[in-house]
């Protein structure tokens, strides 16, 4: 790898500075202008050169704090009560790597949202609670922890807690950072508030989580899932059923992506997300992909190691992959498997040509650990 980023190598900029061609940069400014040779190895790297790094937000830390918010700020104030996870190198755009956002938003009880739609594409993964629900263009979803649900970017949505007792949290996951940088953001607050919702509850579950195609429906042409929820069990099930018949991938696991069931493609447009299975002791080799990933731990306990930093984590907590960056899984569990759950901007990555993937070879496929 010590020759991908030697500057000195032919084809590379390497220009020193004069007098003159300083004089001559200032002419070039001064007409908003400039040399490319001057940037060309910065912004032309020989790969992929995140400013984002490995990050694990732990749960049981975040937790306290996000339960402090409820009495701090109120939900029609905030808009949206979330604290968000930012990584270190992803300030400037509040992102929690790459051009991917995601944070923890609480809900008490009995409390509802406004409804709005943006144009950034949203996803939620419940952590805790039993109320949740969502209204997505009028159809409104029930919710449970561990489950999974889509607000498609365009689609008018509000949230809410009907628990009498207890508050939800749920992580979302958006793609406002890439929307910002597209320069393509917008947001509206519904006209009434609040939306109406239809009289069949889970009525896209209904309709579309059965594994089979319904006849008989309005014919669906938008971009994204008619299936707006996934829930917890069925999917887990669909994972201990896939064990049983394939070793699963030697970087993943057993793993699973959530689909569109009309198309077999990704949920969204600018978003796929996943479910994988551990064995119990399992451990994967590495491997490095373009594009970002959000993970968090739905289920048991273990360690991955990214860009040669080993983190520990157990259920509920967060951690990122940025981009080409090395990593590999642990189930650290030697009876019960652990389930990992994931989001990323892999069909942004593959509509622009931009996907590429490379395993680790050396050392039985494990990185050293730093």
């Amino acid at each position: 790898m010590t020759a991908e980023n030697d500057d000195t190598m032919l084809g590379r900029a390497r220009v020193s500075d004069t007098p003159e061609l300083t004089a001559y940069y200032g002419e070039l400014a001064g007409l908003e202008a400039g040399a490319l040779w001057t940037v060309a190895n910065e912004i032309e790297p020989w790969f992929p050169q995140p400013k984002s790094v490995p990050v694990l937000w732990r749960y049981e830390e975040l937790r306290p704090l996000v339960h402090k918010a409820l009495d701090l700020v109120k939900a029609d104030d905030a808009g949206r009560r979330v604290v968000m996870l930012v990584n270190p190198g992803r300030k400037d755009v509040s992102a929690a790597a790459g051009l991917l956002y995601t944070g923890l938003q609480i809900m008490g009880p009995g409390e509802a949202m406004t409804a709005h739609r943006h144009q950034a594409a949203a996803l939620r993964f419940v952590q805790e609670g039993t109320g949740a629900w969502t209204i997505v263009d009028g159809q409104k979803l029930k919710v449970g922890a561990r489950d999974f649900a889509i607000t498609p970017n365009g689609t008018w949505h509000e949230h809410g807690n009907d628990s009498d007792d207890a508050p939800v949290i749920w992580q979302d996951g958006l793609d406002i950072p890439l929307v910002n940088a597209l320069d393509a953001g917008f947001y509206e607050v519904h006209p009434d508030l609040y939306q109406t919702p239809g009289k069949v509850i889970n009525s896209s579950v209904l309709t579309y989580g059965g594994n089979l195609l319904p006849y008989g429906v309005e014919k669906w042409t938008r971009p994204y899932s008619p299936l707006l929820a996934y829930p917890w069990e069925p999917t887990y099930a669909a994972l201990r059923d896939l064990a049983k018949t394939t070793d699963g991938s030697p970087y993943d696991g057993v793993i699973m992506e959530y689909t569109n069931p009309l198309t077999g493609g990704s949920v969204m447009p600018t978003m796929s997300a996943h479910m994988q299975l551990l064995r119990p002791g399992q451990a994967t080799r590495a491997h490095r992909h373009t594009g970002s990933v959000i993970y968090t731990a739905a289920k048991g306990h273990g360690v991955s190691v990214i860009a040669g930093q080993r983190f520990a984590w157990k259920q509920g907590d967060i951690f990122c992959v940025p981009s080409w960056a090395w990593h590999e899984h642990e189930n650290l569990d030697q009876s019960e498997d652990a389930c990992l759950f994931s989001f990323n901007d892999f069909p942004v990555m593959r509509s622009l040509g931009f996907f590429r993937e490379e395993a680790y070879t050396a050392n039985d496929g494990h990185q050293p650990v730093t």
